[in-house]
């Protein structure tokens, strides 16, 4: 089976880390499916480029992880084109920031049902065909937030720390079966969204974090690209950092 580690699905794979992830299982010679939520344009580009960079196949599917009806029909058209899931990595997430104080319910919850709830819905509608294979790679994208908290963050902070142990949860049921469950946790990667953050809030970040620059979508990717591969068979229920020594 170890050689057979062929499909992935990713979620939210169209643009920032999710691209990025996407274009180094690829590399890797995996087939890929490329989720999105909504910009099919974005998510197309992404399958032309996991092509060049070498993938078997790729395509891209429509779905908004947090509805739970959406998901199970995502895994079913991955498994009916190709028979199964062998690599899911769960990054699909949004923010919506505000202090606790004054953060609406509406705006909690949202949160809470696009990385929490989408990465159970996901996780749960693959794992029974891992366990029958008696082989699986799970890596869900956390973040240094969920470890250490952020201003104006409560609710993405507990969705991030609530996936880390969801997935340790996760990783004690599945062991038995040749599927492992990891997390990856990045910290401030130049994306769309760091890359309007204003100057001096830059410079301010810059000064948390000890090797003193932002990281790249491309070193995320290379930490979940090695979760996923054979190599990692021993490594289950661990949350491995990405933030140039931020979470220390």
């Amino acid at each position: 089976m170890e050689q057979m580690a062929k499909r992935a699905l990713v979620t939210g794979g169209s643009r920032g880390i999710g691209r990025a992830v996407c274009l180094a299982l690829a590399s890797r010679g995996m087939r890929v499916a490329v989720n999105y939520a909504g910009n099919a344009a974005a998510a197309e580009e992404v399958v032309q480029a996991c092509l060049q960079q070498g993938a078997p196949d790729a395509f891209a599917v429509q779905a908004d992880v947090s509805d739970a009806e959406q998901v199970r029909a995502l895994v079913a058209a991955v498994s009916e084109r190709w028979g199964g899931v062998d690599v899911l990595v769960n990054n699909a997430g949004i923010t919506r920031d505000g202090l606790m104080m004054r953060m609406s319910e509406q705006d909690f919850d949202a949160v809470l049902a696009t990385n929490l709830k989408g990465a159970f819905a996901c996780m749960q509608a693959v794992m029974r065909p891992m366990m029958k294979q008696r082989w699986g790679r799970i890596v869900n994208l956390s973040s240094v937030v969920g470890l250490r908290g952020n201003l104006g963050q409560a609710n993405y902070a507990a969705s991030k720390a609530g996936l880390i142990g969801m997935s340790k949860s996760a990783a004690k049921e599945l062991a038995s079966r040749g599927i492992t469950v990891n997390c990856v946790a990045p910290g401030f990667i130049e994306t769309d969204m760091t890359a309007v953050l204003p100057e001096s809030v830059r410079t301010a970040l810059l000064g948390q974090i000890p090797l003193a620059r932002l990281g790249a979508a491309e070193e995320v990717a290379a930490a979940v690209a090695f979760l996923a591969s054979p190599e990692a068979a021993y490594i289950t229920g661990q949350v491995l950092c990405v933030d140039g020594g931020m979470a220390m």
